[in-house]
């Protein structure tokens, strides 16, 4: 926030947290967390890119069987609006969806003096689970919400299009009753999972405004991760990193996109541009660009 800069920030972190009870799986309650975030772009692209950062981490880490679960906590807040619900009528519903509790579930919302549709669709949340096929239930059962539902259904969809077209082998999964970090996270959340274990190895979301509270709001996104953890599960070694940062357009092209990863796979930085981003390839610290030349995406030095 000190930097002061209109265009896209990214930044990566590295560092030892302390839990007051250790994690089963950790074996220790100080996990050493790894982290990215993006901040300064309002959009689904900037979620895409977090989101594809994450799992090419995971890749190069030598896990196989990566599993990616979608949720958007918009969703549950916009409804909450919508039907009137005071502090602790969302408290207590946060709660039982949390549990997937169903029996308090049905009880709690029958409880509520909210229209009966309202009723049908905050019931409905815990049963929007699954694959692709989710979205479009949602889209049915939840046609009388508002324009807020609306728009983060669409945006789900757009971004696991986008993603089965960069990660055909992906599975991805949606959950709508998923709130994990409801009080901190404002629309997209999600997590990676692999199959030997029973927890998320890798979360993240979007987090508009975080930085209010620095006295500088920006639209941001981000995921971290325990470096102890992806340790224990690969025996991968790692290259260094390159030097050169690259540049690469805002394009949706399967060639140039299989061309940043394959250099990221090498150790090269690439740093792509987001939609109607201020800020030229120089001023955000690259020194080499990505351009299409004979059919081909090549590096060319800046001048």
């Amino acid at each position: 926030h000190h930097l002061k800069r209109e265009w896209p920030t990214r930044l990566c972190y590295v560092g030892t947290i302390l839990h007051t009870r250790g994690d089963p799986l950790e074996k220790t309650r100080s996990p050493m967390q790894i982290g990215a975030e993006l901040y300064g772009h309002v959009g689904m692209e900037s979620d895409l890119e977090v989101i594809r950062l994450m799992l090419e981490m995971l890749s190069h880490s030598g896990l196989l069987n990566v599993h990616l679960d979608l949720g958007h906590v918009g969703i549950y807040r916009a409804l909450s609006e919508q039907a009137g619900l005071d502090a602790a009528q969302e408290t207590a519903l946060f709660d039982v969806l949390q549990r997937k509790a169903n029996s308090e579930l049905h009880e709690l919302v029958a409880s509520f003096k909210v229209a009966d549709e309202l009723k049908a669709m905050f019931l409905s949340l815990t049963d929007l689970n699954g694959g692709v096929a989710v979205l479009q239930r949602a889209q049915q059962i939840l046609a009388a919400a508002n324009g807020e539902v609306k728009q983060a259904l669409a945006d789900l969809s757009k971004l696991a299009e986008q993603l089965a077209a960069q990660f055909p082998a992906l599975p991805i999964s949606f959950d709508l009753a998923e709130l994990r970090g409801y009080h901190y996270h404002t629309g997209v959340v999600f997590a990676a999972f692999v199959p030997a274990i029973g927890r998320e190895i890798a979360r993240g979301g979007r987090y508009d405004n975080i930085g209010a509270v620095f006295g500088r709001a920006r639209p941001a996104t981000g995921f971290s991760a325990d470096l102890k953890v992806l340790s224990a599960l690969t025996k991968n070694t790692l290259k260094p990193m390159a030097s050169e940062l690259i540049f690469a357009p805002c394009m949706q092209d399967l060639n140039l996109t299989e061309k940043i990863r394959a250099l990221r796979a090498e150790g090269f930085a690439v740093l792509q541009q987001l939609p109607g981003q201020s800020g030229t390839p120089v001023q955000l610290g690259c020194t080499a660009a990505l351009e299409l030349q004979n059919q081909s995406w090549v590096i060319n030095p800046l001048a």
